[in-house]
């Protein structure tokens, strides 16, 4: 199973509810998906998705308050897969999208990591790597910014996926 959490911008009129599709849409090679991040068309994060969940949302995955804190990373409507021991599809609109994208423009990342740290520096060695643990988590907030700013920008829906490998 990978655990790189995958983001991929799509226009409204081409989105589909069929787990088909769907799964077409992630099938692709590595080089397609990186020609997409690079045009901040999709995002990949690594397995400290659930941390990064736990970052905007502030409290565990799933638990957050309603609204965009709660979308960034895991939230959308979820498109649940016939074999029940594969993921949900979830699903944002391109109104949630650029709610999105809104909150990220306007949040103060060192509010967020203030927040965060004390349940997420355990995982990644304690007090003596926050230095490079919030390097990482500080970047992973950049990209995300900048990720959703593109697709709000071009009125797109998200579907967000943890593909098989």
């Amino acid at each position: 199973m990978s655990t790189h959490f995958h983001l991929r911008a799509v226009p409204p009129p081409a989105l589909r509810n069929s787990v088909t599709w769907l799964e077409r849409l992630f099938n692709d090679g590595w080089e397609a998906v990186r020609h997409r991040v690079d045009r901040r068309r999709e995002e990949v994060l690594d397995e400290r998705y659930l941390d990064q969940e736990l970052l905007y949302a502030c409290a565990p995955p799933q638990r957050g308050e309603g609204g965009p804190r709660s979308q960034v990373v895991l939230g959308g409507r979820p498109v649940y897969h016939p074999d029940r021991h594969k993921p949900p599809f979830l699903v944002l609109t391109a109104a949630q999208a650029h709610r999105v994208a809104g909150f990220l423009e306007t949040t103060d990342f060192d509010t967020l990591w203030i927040s965060a740290r004390k349940d997420v520096l355990p995982r990644y060695g304690g007090m003596s790597t926050e230095p490079e643990t919030r390097g990482a988590f500080a970047a992973a907030h950049r990209e995300l910014t900048a990720f959703y700013a593109k697709t709000a920008e071009d009125g797109e829906a998200v579907v967000k996926w943890l593909p098989a490998c």
